[in-house]
């Protein structure tokens, strides 16, 4: 293979055929010609992109490469390698968008001429948005040597922005860019962004610098500020950074490559705000040669406090009565080699506020992070000797509300946060108290602490030691509800036990028929999950203008614990269209596909719409042939599943097609299927009565801990 050959995933081959990354599997395994990876990983494998195009046309799988495919085709090979490629690919976009009939004009050439002109126009471009005093722009005008060898690529990609739009184009690249590359960028949720953004940057017209900027997903959620000024270490982002906000705004934008502790690029700034995600647990953040550094006001950080020296340049970046955001680790609350840098930002009020957020909302995922919410102390203001603290931790998606259908959700093996509640908690707390100096304590949620209540000697800021807890499971009230419910669940419980009947005497003979025969003949369908990509609109959105909720997927844990679907889509890649899902219909039967328990759920009103999840297949009866019922509950049989198992080095895994069924007339299957569906009934009822039951203990353990509940 070429060495600057493009290389597609898996996932890019699905896109390419625009099929579910199933088929691409099943495609891998039944077909002895499908091209050999020639890199990646054993779990992520990269084909050439020619030999897998090649393939897909000679199986009649691929009519035409999609314009958005064929450029990041181009990008991917470009011989100057695909971030430099992605920075002069940016260039031209910025000239596209803002000179685009001189592009349209200078298109007309040959591309040694157009090579030339193209050099000297975004030179020019370049120069009117990027120069600034404070040191070298890292967005480099290219020569024309430099630009005739990614000629076919740049002329692409001027048609792909005439069809999606410079900004668009730009968004749709870099995200393949940053897909390609997960493990190399740490990027920031735009959720998270848009929360510390609100907190930060409350008006326009204001001065931001993100002082660790990676993409610039920050800055970018910066409400139309005057300026922009961000610095990351690593030269491609800090150039990528640069384009992305020069395309994403009109306001002056400087981007520079380096280490902003070491190497600060603007000692002389007093900006408006300072919203940075600074890396976390940096041992070598120069310590040794930054022990004199004027911007350790509030004192030298230990070597193990990086995030504490991030904390500083923000302060020392800021105007006097200027806010700065970060996003903090937990453990930077009550490390105690960080507590006396945390007593003197208390004692001079330079710390206003710490927020724990939901685990899940920014890398790294599995801990819940923090927002420190920092002020400039200015001479003329007088600021509130308060700390705000507001604890988001128990917002997540699948925690939010209650009854059967709550619970841990996402399918993705965490959850994912509630955002729109985070976001409300946060900013009912943080506007009130930013305006008045104090809050309305709200028990577990959100209070006011004077900071010489906190000046012991851990000076721990941890959130959740901080707030009085809210009442044990709702209060007395609630338990007594709680109670009620309970006993009444019980007693359906009992109820709804099903009657052993007398053993046969001699059991009735029946054929047996397999899923896949029945899906030969008809009387069912099989669908696979796990494909699909959420849409921000759908069809009544584009009548309404207003957005459309994305719709529920149910997850493998949703069908394992009988809870409604909890899960939600991934978004599709800037510029790229939503990817198809299986919808769920009421009367279908759905079986996981993991795990070797003999589990399958029959869909009802309120399941039906949600898209089918990852590691489940859905069968769909014909309703004048099988009762959905009869078929879930032969499904369920310990013997069937054990036949229609196999075992992987890790899991076992069920393959739906070969589980049996008896031949029966419909008639005999609807007298099983009753059965079986009071049996599914009485198991909902179990479940029910176990998770009131832990509720209720749970709230009396708390309540008679905290003297909410009295002993009786």
């Amino acid at each position: 293979m070429p060495e600057n050959a493009a290389e597609v995933t898996a996932a890019g081959i699905a896109r390419l055929a625009g099929v579910g990354r199933a088929a691409v599997s099943n495609w891998r395994r039944r077909h002895t010609d499908f091209p050999q990876p020639v890199g990646g990983t054993e779990t992520s494998p990269s084909f050439a992109l020619d030999e897998v195009e090649q393939w897909l046309r000679g199986q009649g799988k691929l009519a035409e490469v999609p314009l958005r495919e064929r450029v990041w085709r181009d990008l991917s090979g470009d011989p100057a390698g695909v971030p430099t490629a992605l920075v002069r690919t940016g260039c031209v976009l910025l000239l596209v968008r803002d000179r685009p009939m001189e592009w349209l004009e200078m298109g007309a050439s040959a591309d040694a001429r157009f090579a030339q002109l193209l050099s000297a126009a975004l030179a020019k471009v370049l120069a009117a948005r990027f120069d600034d005093e404070h040191a070298e722009s890292v967005v480099h005008s290219p020569t024309a040597l430099e630009l005739l060898p990614s000629m076919p690529l740049l002329r692409s990609t001027g048609l792909l922005a005439a069809e999606l739009g410079a900004r668009q184009t730009f968004e749709f690249l870099l995200g393949r860019y940053l897909d390609v590359n997960p493990r190399q960028y740490t990027s920031t949720p735009p959720e998270a962004a848009a929360l510390m953004a609100a907190i930060g940057v409350p008006a326009a017209g204001l001065t931001v610098l993100d002082p660790a900027a990676g993409t610039g997903t920050l800055l970018r959620a910066a409400p139309h500020p005057a300026a922009a000024y961000a610095q990351e270490a690593a030269p491609e982002l800090a150039a990528l950074t640069a384009l992305r906000l020069a395309l994403h705004t009109d306001a002056r934008v400087a981007a520079y490559a380096g280490d902003s502790l070491r190497a600060d690029a603007f000692p002389g700034l007093a900006a408006d705000a300072v919203l940075c995600h600074p890396p976390f647990n940096e041992r070598n953040w120069g310590h040794d040669e930054l022990a004199y550094d004027p911007r350790w006001e509030y004192g030298f950080p230990a070597r193990t406090e990086s995030e504490l020296a991030w904390v500083q340049h923000a302060l020392a970046r800021l105007r006097p009565g200027g806010t700065a955001v970060l996003l903090m680790p937990p453990a930077a609350a009550s490390r105690r080699s960080g507590r006396r840098i945390r007593a003197d930002l208390l004692r001079r009020g330079a710390l206003r506020a710490v927020v724990a957020l939901p685990a899940g909302a920014a890398p790294p995922y599995g801990i819940p992070l923090h927002l420190w919410i920092l002020r400039k102390p200015s001479p003329d203001v007088r600021a509130s000797s308060d700390l705000l603290f507001v604890d988001t931790a128990e917002l997540s998606a699948g925690a939010a509300g209650s009854g059967p259908g709550a619970g841990h959700g996402g399918g993705g093996g965490r959850d994912k946060p509630d955002w729109p509640a985070v976001h409300a908690a946060v900013l009912d707390a943080w506007e009130p108290f930013d305006r008045h100096g104090t809050v309305e304590e709200r028990p577990g949620a959100s209070r006011a602490v004077p900071a010489i209540e906190l000046l012991d000697d851990d000076v721990d800021l941890t959130p959740a030691r901080h707030l009085p807890p809210p009442a044990a499971g709702g209060g007395a009230a609630e338990l007594a509800r709680v109670r009620e419910r309970l006993a009444d669940t019980l007693r359906r419980t009992a109820e709804l036990t099903p009657v052993v009947a007398a053993p046969a005497t001699a059991p009735a003979t029946t054929t047996s028929t397999t899923v896949a025969e029945l899906a030969r003949a008809g009387a069912l369908t099989l669908h696979t999950g796990g494909g699909g990509t959420g849409a921000s609109t759908g069809a009544g959105a584009a009548a309404t203008g207003v957005p459309a909720l994305p719709p529920a997927v149910l997850t493998e844990q949703d069908v394992m614990t009988g809870r409604a679907p909890s899960g939600t889509l991934p978004d599709p890649p800037p510029g790229a269209p939503a990817e198809e899902s299986v919808r769920i219909e009421e009367g279908d039967v759905v079986v996981p596909v993991l795990g070797g328990g003999a589990v399958a759920r029959v869909a009802d009103a309120a399941t039906a719409g949600a898209v089918l999840g990852r590691n489940l297949q859905l069968l769909r009866p014909d309703p004048a042939l099988l009762d959905a019922w009869f078929l879930a509950g032969f499904l369920r049989g310990t013997a069937n599943n054990r036949r229609a198992s196999s075992y992987a080095s890790t899991a076992t895994r069920l393959d739906a097609r070969r589980l049996r069924l008896p031949r029966l007339p419909l008639a005999d299957q609807r007298r099983y299927g009753e059965h079986f569906r009071a049996l599914a009934a009485f198991e909902d009822a179990l479940r029910l009565a176990g998770r009131l039951g832990e509720q209720l203990v749970q709230g009396l353990y708390d309540g008679l801990t905290d003297g909410s509940v009295p002993p009786q």
